[in-house]
Formats: structure tokens, sequence, C-alpha cells
């Protein structure tokens, strides 16, 4: 007996399915656009966050940390005298983009900085220092 595997929908559809998307632009929750790959790495003190954005007026970027997550959204413009072409091929992605990355330890938001260099957009954010735990000693009065 072989397995077959189960679909929701007709097999029929999946080619319409695939269509589809490859003709609309990527949703991401409830955001149109595209959603920039990064990489994240740690040093000994920071989380380090790139994510390649060139093109992209570094102006039009809004970077915010809240609850020890990484936000990283914006616009990319399509800037051009002539609007009719006859396209080949258009991969190029153009619009808003969006990213919420939750960051994998406390981090210090207030410190962070941020730099722009050849496209690569590189958020360095200190770790936040731990917390000890403080001891209290019990000290015992005789009456």
């Amino acid at each position: 007996m072989s397995l077959i595997k189960w679909t929701p929908f007709f097999p029929e559809f999946d080619d319409m399915d695939k269509t589809l998307e490859s003709m609309l632009p990527a949703v991401r929750g409830n955001q149109f656009g595209f959603t920039p790959a990064v990489d994240m790495y740690e040093d000994k003190d920071n989380i380090v966050v790139e994510t390649q954005l060139g093109g992209i007026d570094p102006e039009k970027v809004d970077i915010s940390i809240e609850n020890n997550v990484l936000t990283i959204k914006g616009e990319s413009e399509k800037k051009s005298e002539v609007e009719e072409k006859n396209y080949y091929r258009k991969e190029i992605r153009r619009g808003s983009f969006y990213r919420s990355i939750p960051l994998p330890t406390k981090v210090d938001g207030d410190a962070a900085s941020a730099v722009n260099e050849d496209g690569v957009l590189k958020i360095t954010v200190p770790k936040a220092s731990e917390v000890k735990p403080k001891t209290i000693k019990i000290i015992s009065k005789k009456k």
C-alpha cells in the first residue's frame, strides 16, 4: 500500500495557486512588499544584525527596539523617467518592507547604533549587563 499525500484542495488547483503567488507581491502579516534577509551574530558585548538595503535611502529606514525585538521598516521607491518598458524580467523588489526580529538575549536598546556602508545596514546593539542576584544575610538578634 502506498502513501498518498493529503491536500485540502484539489491537486488541479496547485498550478493555479503557484501562478497567483508569483503574480502577487509577498504578504507578511498585513504588510505588502518584501522582507529583507538578515544575518545576526554576537560577539562578547554586542548583538549585531546586518541586512542589505542597496538602493534604499537610509533616511527612509526606521529602526526600533522594544521588548528585545528589533524592527526594521522602510520603503524603496522607483525613480524613472521612462515609465513604460517591455520587461523580459522584473525581479528587483520595490515598495515597503518590514522585518521584526526577536533578539536572543536582553539588550540595551538605548545604546544601539546603526551604520550604512556600501548598501549594507549594520545594527549593533549592546547586550544588557546581567543582573546578579543579591544575597541578603540574615542577622539574628538575641533577646
